[in-house]
């Protein structure tokens, strides 16, 4: 899923919304101001924390070849499953109009568009969708244009709340509070929507109140992928420490070959670096139940140390524009890059189906200290929707609860393969695969539709069941050092507002020393700046906010 901005150093598609569109929707400020009448600028955690959750009921329409478990572990299947009705009837009477993003090259118009036809003749009703592409502030400058407007689309997709400034006064003037149809019981009368977990509902609360139906994501985090081929010539890519590691880098870097060992999304490999060191998921909760950021820690600045160390090496490919990282994986010029999570291997099947893939599972920097895995956000964000009648608001429920049908169903098939015989066909598994029509018309449009509607995620590489095994078996480690960062659910309405624009120069400066630009010494006063700038006061409401459940950080 990840995209990564090589100059930035970081995966933009992880930082959407913590970014681009806090830039954008700081102008709306005016326009929010005077509409957010009683809202909580804290998010109104107390009010969250006694709403009741819409009611788990799992789908148990099929059984997975491989479990998953409540501690993220996704469920895994070696062939698409004989697929079962998950709803009946068409959900809509007219058309809807929807705003959304997609992470693939953009396909076919619908009027060019066999497939987004039969979807509309399916769903009873024109799904008019405006998709925005994954370029630069595509999504969040079209999203902070059209929220400034009176002309606001049925659906919006609204990333992960906290890169959006006055989320809750945005909200309640502009969109629909849909708790009366979801909280509790209530949601069963969609049942798409009632397999969502109760961790992929809290992302769509704020002040006390249901604001859309949650896009899940994998549970899973950021992990660093190999070619195994490459990495068969030092042993692997996995390591005993990061000595082996840096001895291991620098054997695959080979200049005047134009191969080197590491992609040059210097953050993103940090990151990978810091849970080699044992470091927090974003926050540590003390055993005082305070917070520490990940900035504040030995851990973060040793990181930075070692990829210095990295760098001076040479192991890094070294044109940080480079876009084509993925292929570059695949023909042995880059080593191993990091990707938004373990099935990403399946993006690279794409490009080579002999191509094999290494996950790197995280390993003790000195062989001494426990490393840390860090977990996923587990969404995408929700849909919300915008205010309208009660038969308008269950009518979009109704299509959302189709477009959410869960893996196995005739509802995924369809919406996620298409038509049988026209986007694809069955191989002699069982397993759909694209036809050349299907490869043009699908993945531009498929990518927007489950970037505002999905059901949980699960393991499925369609004629690769060997990926499936790996990946679940890969997850299982990962989750032995899994940590998740204790504010995922919360807000902090500093961090919505000035979040990003305080932690824009602690990472400059990080890459600036990773990249020889800048010494360690000079961290410590970006730190301090950081605090004074907003990081204390987050802190603050994180901490007002916390979960009785939240653990205590054990490396510290």
């Amino acid at each position: 899923m990840t995209r990564t901005s090589q100059a930035a150093g970081f995966s933009r598609r992880n930082f959407l919304g913590l970014a681009g569109l806090s830039v954008g929707a700081v102008a709306l400020g005016s326009t929010l101001t005077g509409c957010g009448s009683g809202a909580k600028t804290s998010g109104g955690a107390a009010a969250s924390s006694e709403l009741k959750l819409p009611t788990f009921k799992e789908f148990t329409g099929i059984t997975a070849d491989f479990p998953g478990s409540s501690q993220g572990l996704e469920a895994g299947y070696l062939k698409m499953p004989k697929p079962v009705a998950s709803v009946t009837g068409k959900p809509l009477t007219g058309p809807v109009t929807v705003l959304s993003e997609t992470f693939e090259t953009m396909a076919p118009a619908m009027a060019d568009n066999p497939y987004w036809q039969e979807l509309n003749n399916l769903l009873g009703g024109t799904y008019d969708m405006q998709i925005v592409e994954d370029i630069g502030d595509g999504y969040p400058a079209k999203f902070a244009t059209i929220l400034a407007s009176d002309t606001l689309p049925d659906l919006m997709w609204i990333p992960p709340n906290q890169g959006i400034p006055n989320v809750g006064p945005m909200l309640e003037a502009k969109f629909q509070d849909l708790t009366p149809y979801l909280s509790g019981d209530a949601v069963l009368e969609y049942p798409n929507l009632a397999a969502l977990k109760p961790d992929s509902w809290r992302t769509a609360v704020v002040n006390g109140k249901i604001w859309g139906a949650p896009i899940p994501s994998t549970p899973m985090g950021q992990v660093m992928l190999g070619n195994k081929n490459t990495w068969a010539s030092v042993g692997g890519l996995n390591a005993k420490d990061a000595d082996e590691f840096f001895e291991k880098a620098k054997e695959l870097t080979r200049p005047n070959e134009k191969k080197y060992a590491l992609e040059p999304a210097y953050i993103n490999v940090l990151h990978m670096i810091t849970e080699w060191l044992g470091a927090p998921n974003g926050w540590a909760v003390n055993a005082d139940r305070t917070l520490t950021h990940l900035y504040e820690t030995e851990q973060y600045v040793a990181g930075i140390e070692y990829a210095a160390k990295l760098f001076a090496a040479g192991v890094f490919y070294p044109d940080v524009a480079v876009t084509d990282v993925k292929s570059k994986v695949v023909n042995g010029t880059i080593a191993a890059a990091v990707a938004s999570r373990p099935r990403d291997i399946a993006g690279y099947r794409r490009l080579d189906p002999t191509q094999e893939t290494e996950i790197l599972v995280p390993f003790s920097f000195d062989g001494k200290v426990k490393p840390t895995y860090d977990m996923g956000y587990g969404t995408v964000g929700y849909t919300a929707f915008k205010k309208t009648d009660e038969k308008r608001i269950k009518e979009q429920l109704a299509l959302i609860n189709w477009l959410s049908a869960p893996f196995g169903t005739a509802e995924y098939l369809q919406k996620n393969f298409g038509t049988e015989g026209k986007d694809f066909s069955f191989d002699d598994k069982g397993n759909p695969i694209l036809t050349e029509d299907g490869k043009k018309n699908l993945p531009g449009v498929v990518s927007a539709l489950n970037i505002m509607s999905s059901p949980e995620a699960v393991i499925f590489n369609p004629g690769f069941p060997q990926d499936t095994k790996y990946i679940h078996e890969t997850e299982q480690k990962l989750l032995e050092f899994a940590w998740r960062n204790p504010t995922n659910g919360s807000y902090s309405d500093t961090n919505a507002k000035v979040g990003p624009k305080i932690q824009k120069p602690v990472r400059d400066k990080t890459i600036d020393i990773i990249t020889g630009r800048a010494k360690i010494s000079e961290f410590p006063d970006v730190l301090k700046r950081w605090q004074s700038e907003g990081g204390n006061k987050m802190r603050e409401e994180y901490q007002a906010a916390l979960s009785k459940d939240a653990k205590v950080f054990s490396n510290r």
